[in-house]
């Protein structure tokens, strides 16, 4: 017979009331724990009576738990009427670094276009030996077709 999702460990197995057990009161839960529930109870009802004092009333899990952590960043609300529309805002360091490299690859390029940079020169000198070879490539050939042409007027007469 299969066991389910809960395997359980090879020590112990979970063991579920039915509902005559709990109806009988033998269930195999401890009878301390009646008396548990009972103290959480009205340490509940306490505690909701104090919560009542409190005029705050705060969002979530605020209430629940009082924090100081430092690196938690407060809400500035600012009404539109006290904005400063001439103050600008300072960027971050990611964003300064980011703004930096942009301007430096742009400057870079403007420079390559120009032919200033020493990567524009070895290309510019690479395109000149292909033209070079290139336009000889092309001489041969018209060479070659000049003196195929003058061998077959030869060949004719």
């Amino acid at each position: 017979m299969g066991r389910g999702k809960f395997k359980g460990k090879p020590t112990g197995h979970r063991h579920f009331s039915t509902p005559e057990e709990l109806r009988a009161g033998t269930s195999a839960r401890p009878r301390t724990f009646k008396k548990e529930e009972a103290e959480v109870e009205e340490e509940e009802e306490e505690s909701e009576e104090e919560v009542e004092e409190e005029p705050e009333k705060r969002k979530g899990t605020q209430g629940l738990i009082e924090i100081e952590n430092p690196n938690l960043a407060k809400q500035k609300n600012v009404k539109a009427k006290d904005v400063d529309m001439g103050r600008t805002t300072e960027l971050s360091r990611r964003e300064r670094e980011e703004i930096e490299k942009q301007k430096a690859h742009e400057r870079y390029m403007k420079l390559q276009e120009q032919g200033k940079t020493e990567q524009a020169r070895k290309d510019l000198e690479r395109l000149a030996l292909i033209r070079q070879q290139r336009a000889e490539a092309a001489k041969k050939r018209e060479e070659e077709k000049t003196a195929r042409e003058q061998k077959k007027t030869e060949a004719r007469k």
